[in-house]
């Protein structure tokens, strides 16, 4: 298994920005995709951003499209989630996953197989 890491995270007031990384043990195939997810209390985990990492392709979801941005690495070793205009509601514990051997990134939550820990996204008014 993929052993994944993320950091960045903190305290922010609304409208600042942060960028997470998420940091794998080991070559990220490119046969998989990454994701990053938020999950705030009471509250059911979505997905934010996926990447596709043979090609690059990302998706964000409407929660935070224009706002949010996935990227990764060259070395195919991190993944970044470039958060900006930030607002209270984007208060969350948020995770970066890998779905490995897949073929694309419409797959499902339960298809990412590889979690980190999370790192928790606090914003203030």
């Amino acid at each position: 298994q993929v052993q994944l890491v993320e950091s960045g995270g903190g305290s922010v007031q609304a409208g600042g920005s942060l960028r997470l990384s998420c940091v794998a043990s080991e070559y990220t195939r490119p046969t998989a995709c990454m994701g990053w997810f938020r999950q705030a209390p009471e509250k059911e985990r979505e997905s934010v951003a996926r990447i596709w990492m043979r090609g690059g392709q990302t998706w964000t979801y409407d929660s935070v499209k224009g706002r949010f941005s996935i990227s990764q690495n060259s070395a195919l070793t991190e993944v970044y989630l470039n958060m900006e205009s930030l607002r209270p509601e984007d208060t969350a514990m948020y995770s970066c996953a890998a779905a490995v051997s897949v073929s694309t990134c419409n797959v499902r939550v339960v298809d990412f197989n590889n979690w980190g820990q999370g790192t928790q996204v606090t914003v203030s008014t």
